[in-house]
């Protein structure tokens, strides 16, 4: 009888469970697709697209091959949405404290929410319900400015979900409950220069292993990471450009709700800036200029816009798409809305993602009717190439409450 060595034993157990889980996964092949694909490609129709080890490999090839191919039968295909500005998998119920892990007091330069990302929570199937695939989640830190760092992550409901950290620095400018918003903007501007002089003085023979905060500072100084900053008023977005100009920073500003009284300075500039499509009424004596054709006179003035959900985005980011439908309807391209919740997230944060091209994660979503209108569903969701459920707890719900049975609907399982 053949001995079997242990290490044998074990390349055996090995093997069965890559087969289980599912590594070696089939090539997947949409066609007759009517493909938005957020490129200079623009709309084709009766297209095909084929995925493969969670990428896209070709796009309307001579012959299309693969272990499973889908009719879209005219429907329409779009990159998977990506959301931003939210805490989406950091918080569950947002009155319970105890599910709340996007901030804390002592939070700053080096916090990275991204640790505590729970791929299973119970508002990521609600999300991609909503055509979304990826998310920039963001910290909303704690006493500092510095609230910490962004991250990407994907809404496979896998616990390798968490793609990116470090995706993006994250300040709280603006408005201040107490103290005043020039002295916040002194110290984000002291920060920079302390550490430029720290790193012009450092020997070079110094083998003294830099702190997450000193990388994280080189990162933003060198335009290697975004820095992103909430600010509303104009004049705070213009004190922005000067900061953005004196170290040459790769600038995002978030809220901006004046940032179309300032567009023209902007677009020169090339700074995008993350929007509310929704944003209507002022909210603040910073807000003034909110409105619901801001997004549509950005896009004209050539400022690059993302669209976040106002208020609780984690719980709300489904709505993404409904909000891009109102933009539309408020002067804004339908091409450049779709850009605002793909391929410009993924520009702004490095993600390989946003787009329907050869090479990009296949994050792809099928569309019953046009994705911005209030009665279009998904019929198919993609994430890195594989099909994912877009069921929900309200779903579970609803069947579980409008079965037939002899019991009250409350007892029925």
């Amino acid at each position: 009888m053949t001995k079997i060595t242990h290490s044998f034993a074990l390349s055996l157990v090995a093997a069965g469970l890559l087969a289980s889980t599912g590594v070696n996964a089939e090539s997947v092949a949409i066609i007759n697709a009517t493909v938005h694909t957020s490129t200079e490609q623009g709309i084709l129709q009766g297209a095909s697209i084929i995925m493969d080890e969670g990428k896209i490999i070709a796009i309307n090839p001579t012959k299309v091959e693969a272990d499973t191919i889908i009719d879209a039968k005219g429907q329409i295909v779009t990159a998977g949405f990506i959301g931003s500005m939210n805490q989406l998998g950091l918080v569950e119920v947002g009155a319970v404290a105890g599910s709340r892990d996007a901030g804390d007091d002592k939070a700053g330069i080096d916090f990275d929410p991204s640790l505590a990302f729970n791929p299973r929570s119970s508002l990521i199937p609600y999300a991609r319900k909503g055509g979304i695939t990826r998310d920039v989640i963001t910290p909303h830190g704690g006493d500092s400015i510095f609230a910490g760092l962004a991250s990407v992550v994907d809404l496979s409901g896998e616990f390798d979900s968490v793609k990116q950290t470090h995706a993006a620095l994250v300040v709280n400018l603006g408005e201040q409950r107490k103290g005043s918003r020039a002295m916040s903007l002194k110290n984000l501007i002291d920060k920079f220069e302390a550490h430029q002089q720290k790193a012009s003085k450092k020997d070079k023979k110094d083998d003294a292993k830099p702190s997450t905060e000193d990388k994280v500072l080189t990162k933003v100084l060198a335009g290697e990471m975004p820095l992103l900053v909430s600010a509303s008023r104009a004049s705070d977005i213009l004190e922005l450009l000067k900061v953005k100009q004196q170290f040459k920073l790769n600038l995002v500003i978030s809220g901006a709700q004046d940032a179309v009284v300032v567009k023209a300075q902007l677009a020169e500039a090339n700074v995008p800036v993350i929007i509310s499509a929704m944003d209507n009424l002022p909210g603040s004596f910073d807000s003034l200029h909110a409105n619901l054709n801001n997004a549509g006179e950005l896009e004209k003035a050539g400022v690059k816009v993302i669209f976040a959900i106002a208020g609780d985005g984690s719980h709300n980011v489904y709505q993404l798409r409904f909000d891009a439908g109102n933009a539309v309807s408020y002067g804004m391209s339908q091409q450049g809305a779709l850009h605002a919740i793909t391929a410009n997230v993924a520009d702004v944060f490095g993600i390989n993602a946003g787009r329907v091209a050869v090479g990009k994660a296949a994050d792809l979503v099928m569309w019953n009717n046009d994705p911005f209108e209030l009665s279009s569903h998904v019929t198919k969701m993609f994430i890195n190439g594989e099909e994912v459920t877009t069921e929900s707890r309200q779903d579970k719900l609803r069947d579980r409450y409008m079965a037939e049975s002899e019991m009250p609907r409350a007892y029925t399982k």
